[in-house]
C-alpha cells in the first residue's frame, strides 16, 4: 500500500494558501507556513516503514490538475491522507471526489482542526470521504494503514471516524503521543522532500524552518484552536537534547538557512526546559550559527530571556490580544494588562525583539475597549505588531460563544474572501465586521507608520542586515494595505 499524502490545492491562482496556519488564509504578509502536522505524520508513517510521498500544493503553488499529475504511479492500493481548513473545506473534500474518480479503489482520510471538529458534518459532505483521523493523527494513519493492508475491521483502529454502508461511525480516542522524541526530525522530512524557498515567515530570516518541540498547551485562551480540537491542554515536550540534535542537522544540512521558527503554542511553559535547550546550543556553539524566535507567554521572567538571548534567540511572540481586563478574563487568557508592561521592559532589557499579537471582536468587546487595545499597543511600541479581528474557528468556545448568540456566517467559504485573504465572518449588534476590519487596518497604519517607528526600523536595519532584508520584504508586500485608504 502507498501512502500518499497531500497538502491540496487551494485558489492556486491567487497565490500561496497558507493551510496550517492558526488561521489558514493567503497572507497579505505573503506568509506560507510549512504543513507540519501533515510532515510529522508522513516521517512518523516512513519511520514506521510504510511507502510514503508527499504533495504540497500550495508551496508551488499548484493547480488542481497539476497535484493530480504528481500522484505515483503504481498498481498498489493507495492510502490518500488530505490536509483540510475552514475555508478549504468544501474544496477539499470536493479534491477526495477528483481522488475517487481516478483511484476508485483507494482509501480517502481527512486531517485537520476542522474534520475533527465536524466529523459527522464533514462525512456528510461527500461519500467519496472514507474516514477522519481525529485530532493528533501520527498513529491514527499508520494503524489504520494496518488495517487495511491486513484487512482487519476499522472498529479496531483508535481515532477514527469512518463510513459502513450508510452508517457514520466512530472508534474510541487514540492517546496521545507522550514521548515525543520518537517522531522523526521535521527538517530531514522536509530536506528530503520538500525546498525549504517555498515557505515564508514574516517574523523569520528567509529562508527558514519550521518545528515543533512540544504539543499540548496548559493554557486555556477560548480562541485557540489546536490544543481544543487536536492536542488537549496537557503539555508534552520533546527532550532539550532531541531538539538541539534537530538544530544540529538544520546547520549542517541546510546552508542558506540562518534561523529557526518553533511554532509550538507555548514554548516557554516550562522554563527549566527552555533554560537546558539555551544551555546545549550554547555548550555546542550552535547559537553562533542558528537565530530562532518562538512564541512566548507574557509571565516569561527576564532571567530566562537574557539565556535566550545569549543562546540566539532573536524574537519573541506573545499574545497580548487587547488592552481591555475584561475582554482578557472573557477569553479566559489568564494573563493581566499590568504584566504586559514588565514583560516588554524585560525583553527589551535582554536584547530580544517582540512581535506582538493584538485581537479584537472577542466577547465584551466595544469601540472603547478596542481602543484600549490600540493605546496599549503604541505604549508597549514593541519591534511588530499585528491587529486581527477575532476568526472563531469550529471546536472552540469561542466558535460556539459566536454561534450560539448569531454572531457568526453559516457558510465555511466565507472564512476567506474570494482571492483567499482573510475574511471577517464575525458581527455583533454594537460592532459589526467592517467597523473590526477598518479598526484593524487603522490600527495598522497609526502603528507602522510613526515616523519614530520607521527611524527604529531603519536604525535596527543598519546594526542588523538580514532584519533589514526581511523589514523591506515584510513591507513591500503588506504597503498596499497601509496606505489603502
Amino acid at each position: 500500500m502507498k501512502l500518499v499524502f497531500i497538502n491540496p490545492p487551494f485558489k492556486a491562482e491567487y497565490g500561496k494558501f497558507s493551510r496550517e496556519s492558526r488561521s489558514p488564509a493567503i497572507t497579505k504578509s505573503g506568509a506560507l507556513y510549512y504543513p507540519l502536522w501533515l510532515i510529522y505524520a508522513a516521517a512518523y508513517a516512513e519511520k514506521k516503514g510504510f511507502d510514503i510521498s508527499f504533495i504540497d500544493a500550495p508551496a508551488k503553488p499548484l493547480n488542481e490538475e497539476e497535484t493530480l499529475r504528481l500522484i505515483p504511479d503504481g498498481k498498489e492500493r493507495k492510502l490518500f491522507i488530505l490536509n483540510t481548513s475552514t475555508p478549504s473545506i468544501k474544496s477539499d473534500v470536493a479534491f477526495a471526489g477528483k481522488l475517487k474518480e481516478l483511484y476508485p479503489d483507494s482509501f480517502i482520510v481527512l486531517v485537520g482542526t476542522h474534520p475533527t471538529a465536524r466529523a459527522v458534518e464533514t462525512m456528510e459532505f461527500s461519500k467519496t470521504v472514507d474516514a477522519i483521523a481525529i485530532g493528533e493523527f501520527d498513529r491514527v494513519i499508520c494503524d489504520l494503514a494496518d488495517a487495511l493492508k491486513s484487512g482487519k475491521p476499522l472498529d479496531t483502529v483508535k481515532g477514527l471516524c469512518y463510513r459502513e454502508g450508510d452508517e457514520i461511525l466512530r472508534t474510541q480516542p487514540m492517546p496521545h503521543i507522550t514521548e515525543l522524541d520518537e517522531i522523526p526530525f521535521a527538517a530531514r522530512f522536509i530536506k528530503e522532500h520538500l525546498d525549504e524557498k517555498d515557505y515564508f515567515f514574516a517574523a523569520a530570516t528567509y529562508p527558514a524552518i519550521q518545528i515543533f518541540t512540544g504539543r499540548g498547551c496548559p493554557f486555556r485562551c477560548n480562541f485557540c484552536v489546536y490544543p481544543q480540537t487536536m492536542h488537549g491542554h496537557k503539555f508534552r515536550a520533546r527532550s532539550p537534547q532531541n531538539i538541539v540534535d534537530e538544530f544540529q542537522y538544520i546547520a549542517d544540512n541546510f546552508p542558506d538557512v540562518h534561523e529557526v521558527v518553533i511554532e509550538d503554542d507555548t514554548f516557554t511553559a516550562d522554563k527549566k526546559r527552555v533554560v537546558e535547550f539555551c544551555n546545549l546550543l550554547i555548550e555546542r556553539k550552535l547559537n553562533k550559527r542558528l537565530r530562532w524566535l518562538c512564541n512566548a507567554r507574557v509571565d516569561l521572567d527576564y532571567e530566562t530571556m537574557r539565556v535566550m538571548k545569549k543562546a540566539g534567540c532573536r524574537l519573541i511572540i506573545p499574545g497580548i490580544e487587547s488592552g481591555s481586563q475584561t475582554i482578557l478574563n472573557n477569553i479566559k487568557k489568564g494573563t493581566k494588562v499590568e504584566q504586559f508592561y514588565s514583560y516588554v521592559a524585560n525583553a527589551k532589557k535582554a536584547g530580544l525583539l517582540i512581535h506582538a499579537c493584538y485581537m479584537v471582536g472577542n466577547q465584551g468587546e466595544t469601540k472603547e475597549t478596542m481602543q484600549q487595545t490600540l493605546d496599549l499597543a503604541l505604549k508597549l511600541n514593541t519591534d511588530t505588531a499585528q491587529f486581527f479581528p477575532l476568526i472563531p474557528y469550529p471546536g472552540t468556545e469561542a466558535y460556539d460563544w459566536a454561534k450560539a448568540n448569531g454572531f457568526i456566517v453559516e457558510n465555511y467559504e466565507d472564512y476567506v474572501l474570494e482571492d483567499g485573504s482573510h475574511n471577517t465572518v464575525l458581527s455583533m449588534p454594537d460592532l459589526s465586521s467592517q467597523e473590526m476590519v477598518e479598526f484593524c487596518n487603522n490600527a495598522r497604519r497609526k502603528y507602522y507608520l510613526r515616523p519614530s517607528y520607521i527611524l527604529h526600523r531603519i536604525w535596527t536595519g543598519l546594526k542588523d542586515p538580514s532584519d533589514l532584508k526581511r523589514s523591506v520584504k515584510a513591507f513591500g508586500r503588506l504597503k498596499k494595505y497601509l496606505f489603502k485608504k
